[in-house]
């Protein structure tokens, strides 16, 4: 493999951990090194940095968000129901 692949694996310690997992890459890399945008852009989207992948995990973040408000607002709702008018 070329040193300035080797340097760039060194540097960025997420690739070299994806190449590990995925060996098939480092017999892609010898003979072309040019592959490399598209390692990056694998291990990208093994890792969840995509685009689509981080507006999935905000939209399901907020989903749960919503579900534990409405949980609260239900709580209280239930808790000053059941005490009533004091009288």
């Amino acid at each position: 493999m070329r040193a300035e692949i080797q340097q760039l694996l060194f540097e960025r310690p997420e690739l070299r951990h994806y190449i590990r997992q995925h060996p098939n890459w480092y017999r892609k890399l010898s003979r072309d090194p040019t592959k490399i945008q598209l390692l990056e852009k694998e291990a990208n989207q093994f890792y969840g940095r995509t685009l689509p992948q981080r507006v999935e995990k905000v939209q399901n973040s907020l989903g749960l968000v919503m579900m534990m408000m409405e949980m609260l607002k239900m709580g209280q709702a239930s808790v000053t129901g059941a005490e009533g008018p004091s009288q």
